[in-house]
């Protein structure tokens, strides 16, 4: 019944009727004006390009300040986003800006995942707004919203076309960010080759379906400059916050032998138009194209893949309680079913592992049987090899006490004679001693 009420109130007929006097909603513009300004504003830009290209430099020229910004080295090995927040104020309009600078792109040898960190950081601030928006108790005035608002591409002056690495980055980010390529340095390169290298910037885009930010031309106040500026793009900037005298005025300019380039003579360079088309006229549209656009891209993707859309098949009027319900009982399915598989594989891994400690315990007994058995052929041996020894020992110690026997028969048969003679000769020296005995006395 709810639902047959609200289509009768959708297609009834509006009505109008004119005022009878002056109400007072017409200040209705005013007071937004007054809101925002009191609330203040936030922009936040992206500067990709090469370590030196003068990212830095041309942002402290664009805002007419210096950022504190640390000096990169070309010896990255991989690509880091450093974001840097400022408070700014002009006039009584407070700006929160931040400017992400991209630490050592295009400085690896193998340049092949270069734009992926860019990727995830912008998709990490889609995020961040995401969980914020889908909050209950959320606060989305008071939230800093970091979502890119534009991406200045930085393209080297060297060469006469895109690099490889330009051409990929721009094209995996131009559904994520709106897009300004600005060629840096536009000094180093004369008029000529400018106005070459811009047509052949351009044409490779266009073949390669690089979608680039174009200047809105529905509104007619800005419609007439905004279509002239589409026709410039992509802008030749030259960046310098130091002030030469040129004339009888101070201007910014970069000294040369040969001159000195300046950077608000739109003869010299392209940066008065950079100027204009992104701070003075179209700020506000690069936030409405990132919000409408880009995040509303990002927003659905992620609430498709979570199960959420705003009809059903049967064309039936969108429920997000029944469309919770439904994502529950999937998931709870699907969680269910994970638990299975799971569970089913750690049965057969347990099984698996069990059927490993059996084979592992037969290959053992296996070994042990086959060193058991070695064990006792060793020990037979050894045995036999005693008994061996033993009979040798014996047999040496028989002939042993043979030989000593007979030795000792062999020395007594010796002695036996020569005690005889020995006697013998005692006997006949006893007379001679016995008569010098004698003759000794009677003297």
């Amino acid at each position: 019944m709810a639902a047959n009420d609200g289509d009768v109130f959708a297609h009834e007929e509006k009505r109008n009727l004119e005022l009878g006097g002056h109400v007072g909603f017409d200040s209705l513009p005013d007071q937004l004006v007054s809101k925002s300004v009191a609330q203040g504003f936030c922009f936040n830009i992206l500067c990709v390009g090469e370590t030196g290209i003068g990212k830095s430099t041309l942002m402290n020229t664009l805002f007419n300040t210096t950022f504190e910004n640390e000096e990169a080295s070309h010896y990255q090995t991989e690509v880091q986003l450093r974001p840097q927040t400022y408070d700014l104020q002009e006039s009584n309009v407070n700006l929160k800006l931040t400017a992400v600078h991209t630490v050592g792109f295009g400085d690896q040898i193998n340049k092949e995942q270069s734009y992926k960190p860019i990727l995830e950081y912008i998709d990490t601030q889609f995020e961040r707004y995401l969980e914020e928006e889908l909050k209950i108790k959320r606060s989305l005035f008071n939230c800093h919203d970091t979502r890119i608002h534009i991406c200045l591409y930085f393209i080297a002056p060297t060469g006469h076309s895109l690099k490889s690495l330009d051409l990929v980055t721009m094209k995996k980010l131009d559904s994520k960010v709106n897009i300004i390529p600005v060629i840096a340095k536009a000094d180093t390169v004369s008029k000529g080759e400018l106005d070459k290298l811009k047509i052949k910037i351009m044409s490779e885009l266009v073949s390669n379906g690089v979608q680039i930010y174009q200047f809105p031309t529905e509104d007619e106040a800005v419609a007439e400059i905004n279509n002239s500026m589409n026709t410039h793009l992509p802008f030749a900037v030259v960046g310098s916050l130091e002030d030469v005298k040129v004339g009888n005025k101070m201007v910014k300019a970069r000294l040369y032998p040969w001159g000195s380039v300046q950077v608000e003579n739109e003869n010299h360079c392209d940066f008065v138009k950079l100027r204009e088309m992104l701070l003075r006229v179209n700020m506000e549209d690069l936030r409405e194209q990132t919000h409408a656009r880009h995040y509303e891209l990002y927003r659905r993707c992620k609430l498709e893949e979570m199960g959420f859309k705003d009809t059903d098949p049967d064309s039936h009027s969108f429920s997000l309680q029944d469309t919770y319900e439904a994502k529950r009982k999937e998931f709870l399915v699907d969680l269910q079913h994970k638990e299975e598989e799971m569970r089913q594989m750690f049965v057969n891994k347990v099984k698996e592992t069990e059927a490993e400690l059996k084979e592992k315990e037969k290959e053992l007994h296996e070994r042990f049987e086959q060193l058991k058995r070695m064990h006792q052929d060793e020990k037979k041996n050894l045995e036999e090899k005693r008994r061996e020894l033993e009979e040798e020992m014996n047999a040496f110690n028989r002939r042993k006490v043979a030989a000593e026997t007979l030795m000792g028969q062999a020395l007594q048969g010796c002695s036996q004679p020569f005690k005889k003679d020995k006697d013998k000769k005692n006997f006949f020296s006893l007379p001679s001693a016995c008569s010098l005995t004698s003759g000794r006395n009677l003297n």
